[in-house]
């Protein structure tokens, strides 16, 4: 579910003037249009690539690499689930499965309703306690698919 809205390029212009004097500013300047915007829209990158004297294909290129940045807007809530190896040798794997059949959706999508997108992370620094998740910037160590359920529930009786 992809409801974008029109992106202030005012906005980001002033972003791209911030950042292009600073030494390797591509990365910083991507982060703050994502913290500002909610996302790295695609009507962007040719600005970013003549502000930051890139080619198109370099700003796409580092914005498709990290799996941080989002070319879409997020649902209401993000789900990021742990796919570093210490997660997965304690069932991530399976949690994985069961958060994408309780929102239907895969990696980089959003629910039908519009309220969870869920994203892979690697590695939330609580390797010896997993399988981790971060949940709209809240870790939550230990999850079970029945920890994950209530976690879930508990996001769309907030709303």
């Amino acid at each position: 579910m992809n409801m974008q809205q029109p992106v202030d390029m005012a906005a980001v212009e002033s972003l791209i003037q911030r950042h292009r004097t600073q030494p390797g500013p591509l990365l910083p300047l991507l982060h703050a249009i994502q913290d500002t915007v909610g996302y790295v829209p695609d009507e962007v990158v040719p600005a970013i690539a003549l502000g930051l004297n890139l080619s198109r294909a370099e700003v796409h290129g580092v914005i498709s690499y990290y799996h941080h940045f989002r070319r879409y807007p997020a649902g209401k809530h993000v789900l990021q689930i742990c796919r570093a190896e210490a997660c997965q040798a304690l069932g991530s794997d399976a949690l994985v499965a069961h958060a994408q059949a309780a929102l239907g959706c895969d990696f980089h999508e959003t629910s039908s309703d519009g309220n969870f997108t869920l994203e892979p992370v690697y590695c939330l620094g609580q390797c010896a306690c997993g399988p981790n998740i971060m949940l709209d910037d809240r870790l939550h160590a230990r999850v079970s698919d029945d920890k994950l359920n209530r976690l879930l529930d508990a996001k769309r009786g907030a709303q």
